[in-house]
């Protein structure tokens, strides 16, 4: 396919652009919130561009050392790009990288992240954000070929392990120590909406988060038990020891718990109290076998629907399950509590403290509309609040320093003097991070102006890239330069036929130094840049010619043999410019190739020769053929005309 772009108001032939000149790769056009991403191959690997509010596209520049094979966007949530990229050694694991607001710049949030194929060939990565709360996500990461799961409160700038809860579900203690044991979770999210997958939460109930997994060193496919957070993820309760679907009504107020198995059941389990306690309901007086179960939409609902059948025969059965009548009253202000959010006690997550209102776990009252967080104030900018900005990595001490890869002056090199340039820190602010003051001061990139450079990598060329010219004809010469700036220097030009220009402040050089030559043959031409602090200069041969026109071959009708015969080609016009000339003589099979128009040769047979010259000049080839006689020996008379021939046979040349 290729990628045109157009203005909606005109959108003709001639108004579409191509931003890149080839073809880009099938179905690899991804458009998603102020984002635009494309991939083109290129020599068998993969370069990926992004284009920001529809601007112009850049290509995405992970860090240098990295070979990607394969890249998925994974959000695009507050202007950032969160994307998994599978580096060339890897197979089952991708790694996260962020970006910067543009989609430009990544740095690298998580290594390793766990990856499966779904039913339909596509790619799943073990990363599961959780709802209701910006910057917090889940991961599975592979360690030394276990899998184990990390929780980030700061879009990926930490990552810890879960703490595991402190008892099982009888109350006997459960002895699990960071960092040897922890809790892991399945991340995998249903695909299909009648069933829950295996981790949940919601936008309307941010602390609450349901999933299924295990205890121990590493993420297993046994003994797979259900847990509940109702701190957003700080700790963590078992609530049954078997998969079960959890469902979630009035807000989190109640959770709904069935269980995943292929038996029929008649009962389903019920909590009021953020999955503390449970209890038992009978929700059908046959067994069913449950194949999905919906929440009805909207925020204030108390309905839920099964369906399954009551055998393998059966038509499906709709089960309503109404809990309206569970509750007498609605919730007033004195059945809620605050609650704030934190991370092990640090109560600035992403930059603010944020406060919401939970219903107190003995009130039994229906909540109704969603009010969202009561507080939220912004913090103190701490070191914690920043990333290490392209280029930089964290080091054991905390701090951000330039990779061994990255040059940091580089950045100043892409700008010329009279501009500014932002100047990093080595720090970025976590995007969204909405913390004031403090350090952001001295962590932000500040503008600076780029300095001057002496002129360095300077490069003449012609507009269409050619070596030749033709006489007579506009030449422009186009002066590229890789550092340093044009437009502050002088420019000479020497075109090589005595005519010199030079400029000061060239204002653009777009559009090039155009010159006619009027003579034919190759020109030296010479630019020379310089400024105060040092100069640099280039050299292009120039060929300039004119169109050949007629060729023909003077040449003696007889000779005798082995006696030595000129041949020379003439021209019209007779300066063309370089010229190679080929000779064919009798039945050679070999030409001879000359740059001279002119050659001498010998005959050692008699006998009648044809001699056949073809001249080369640029895309023209044109030739003549004559033929000598080879005597051992002849005699010429000389013919004279009487002087009034002309009169008898006026205007024959002959």
């Amino acid at each position: 396919a290729q990628y045109i772009t157009c203005k909606m108001q005109n959108c003709s032939e001639a108004t579409r652009s191509k931003p890149f000149p080839g073809y880009i790769d099938h179905n690899s056009l991804i458009v998603q919130d102020d984002y635009v991403f494309v991939q083109l191959t290129s020599a068998g690997r993969p370069h990926y561009y992004v284009s920001y509010r529809r601007n112009a596209f850049a290509q995405m520049k992970l860090p240098k050392y990295s070979l990607p094979k394969d890249m998925h966007v994974i959000s695009t949530d507050e202007n950032q790009v969160f994307a998994a990229v599978q580096e060339w050694n890897q197979n089952d694991t991708y790694n996260l990288y962020i970006s910067d607001t543009r989609g430009v710049y990544f740095t690298l949030a998580l290594e390793n992240v766990k990856s499966s194929q779904g039913l339909e060939g596509n790619v799943m990565i073990d990363l599961y954000e959780v709802a209701g709360i910006k910057g917090m996500f889940l991961a599975n990461k592979k360690i030394d070929n276990q899998v184990k799961t990390f929780i980030t409160y700061n879009k990926g700038r930490d990552w810890s392990l879960l703490q595991a809860p402190d008892t099982d579900l009888r109350g006997n203690p459960i002895h699990c120590l960071l960092p040897y044991c922890s809790l892991h979770l399945h991340l995998k999210v249903s695909e299909n909406p009648y069933t829950s997958g295996n981790i949940a939460s919601r936008d309307t109930a941010p602390s609450i988060i349901v999933a299924s997994g295990n205890i121990g060193t590493e993420l297993s496919d046994n003994e797979i038990s259900m847990f509940v957070s109702s701190d957003a993820g700080n700790t963590w309760r078992q609530i049954f020891e078997e998969e079960h679907s959890v469902l979630y009504l009035d807000q989190g107020g109640v959770l709904v718990a069935m269980k995943h198995t292929s038996l029929p059941i008649r009962h389903l389990w019920l909590s009021f109290d953020e999955g503390r306690s449970w209890s038992k309901y009978s929700f059908t007086s046959l067994p069913l076998f449950v194949d999905g179960v919906l929440g009805e939409p909207g925020e204030e609902t108390l309905i839920m629907t099964v369906f399954g059948h009551f055998s393998h025969r059966s038509e499906w059965q709709l089960v309503k399950v109404d809990y309206k009548s569970i509750f007498d009253r609605r919730c007033a202000e004195e059945d809620y509590r605050p609650w704030q959010l934190h991370n092990q006690g640090e109560a600035c997550i992403m930059g603010a403290k944020r406060i919401y209102r939970k219903r107190k776990s003995e009130k039994k009252c229906m909540q109704g509309k969603y009010a969202g967080a009561m507080t939220s104030e912004p913090c103190v900018c701490t070191e914690a609040d920043f990333d290490c900005d392209y280029g930089y990595e964290r080091h054991s001490n905390g701090q951000c320093l330039p990779a061994f890869w990255y040059n940091p002056s580089s950045l100043s090199k892409d700008c010329s003097l009279g501009q500014s340039y932002l100047n990093s820190t080595g720090y970025r602010k976590v995007v969204s991070n909405n913390c004031t003051d403090g350090v952001r001061e001295r962590y932000t990139a500040k503008p600076q102006q780029c300095p001057g450079k002496a002129p360095q990598g300077l490069r003449v060329i012609t507009s269409d890239g050619k070596l030749t010219a033709e006489q007579g004809h506009n030449v422009t010469f186009l002066v590229q330069l890789e550092e340093g700036d044009l437009q502050r220097s002088l420019i000479q030009v020497d075109f090589g036929d005595g005519i010199s220009v030079s400029y000061a402040n060239l204002t653009s050089t777009e559009d090039g130094i155009k010159h006619i030559y009027q003579n034919v043959g190759i020109f030296r031409v010479t630019v020379l840049v310089e400024n105060s602090l040092g100069s640099d200069n280039a050299v292009l041969y120039l060929h300039v010619t004119c169109p050949l026109e007629h060729v023909h071959l003077s040449l003696p009708f007889v000779t005798t043999k082995n006696k030595e015969v000129n041949a020379t080609a003439v021209l019209w016009p007779n300066q063309v410019g370089t010229l190679t000339y080929v000779w064919w003589f009798g039945n050679n099979t070999e030409p001879l190739i000359t740059l001279e128009g002119s050659i001498t040769f010998t005959f050692s047979v008699e006998g009648m020769n044809t001699i056949t010259v073809q001249v080369s000049a640029g895309n023209t080839i044109l030739q003549d053929t004559k033929t000598i006689a080879v005597y051992e020996q002849f005699q010429s008379l000389r013919l004279s005309f009487s002087p009034n021939l002309d009169d008898y046979n006026p205007d024959i040349p002959e």
